[in-house]
């Protein structure tokens, strides 16, 4: 629509189970204003069944799609090795993801605030990101969790392999540069929502998207 100002993005990066769609409702609930709320559990619930796959063959639909493959990776020399399960996207699984941040882009184009909670599992999904919403007031959040609690939510909720949001707590955040940085482990789903809308309210300059932009 001609005139239309775009909307804000908040955009919480985190392993998985480490509270960021709690934290993204939280958001909403103490936002004066609405805020959309986007979320890779949605469009990866989008996926037909047979391309949500687990430890899928290479060719498969569940391969193509979004797959869950059990790896074993070392801790350090000497150290022991940790089970767990790696996420991996074919090129069904891609192009949901490109398509998921062209949607944010639109929904935020049109007027619309929106927070999205993602895992910026490879170093390309954030290059997509700084592509596709280039023009739009971002705001980067990191949400951190110690691996006791994240394996203690694992357990707790249905649907969640042992092992994965372990796996992935650390390399989500490689490469990244934060406007603001939240541990769901020290601090209620309130101190977290509050310490993202105070740095949405008084954003950094440079924010870390030109920064990321300029490195």
């Amino acid at each position: 629509m001609a005139g239309t100002v775009s909307g804000r993005v908040i955009l919480l990066n985190g392993t998985s189970s480490a509270g960021k769609t709690t934290v993204a409702r939280m958001i909403q609930q103490l936002r004066p204003e609405p805020i959309q709320h986007i979320a890779l559990d949605q469009f990866r619930d989008g996926l037909p069944d047979r391309f949500r796959g687990l430890n899928s063959p290479d060719g498969t639909p569940g391969a193509r799609g979004l797959n869950v493959i059990p790896v074993l990776a070392s801790e350090g020399p000497g150290g022991p090795a940790m089970s767990g399960t790696a996420i991996r996207f074919g090129d069904v699984g891609l192009r949901m993801l490109t398509g998921m941040r062209q949607a944010i882009a639109a929904f935020a184009k049109a007027g619309n605030d929106v927070v999205v909670d993602d895992m910026r599992l490879e170093p390309n999904y954030l290059s997509d990101y700084l592509t596709a919403l280039a023009g739009i007031d971002v705001i980067f959040a990191a949400i951190h969790c110690d691996a006791a609690t994240l394996n203690q939510r694992e357990t707790e909720r249905p649907g969640r392999f042992p092992g994965t949001a372990v796996l992935h707590m650390h390399s989500v955040h490689a490469g990244c540069i934060y406007d603001v940085e939240v541990d769901t482990s020290a601090m209620s789903a309130r101190q977290c929502a509050e310490s993202i809308l105070a740095a949405e309210r008084t954003p950094p300059n440079p924010c870390a998207f030109d920064r990321l932009r300029q490195s």
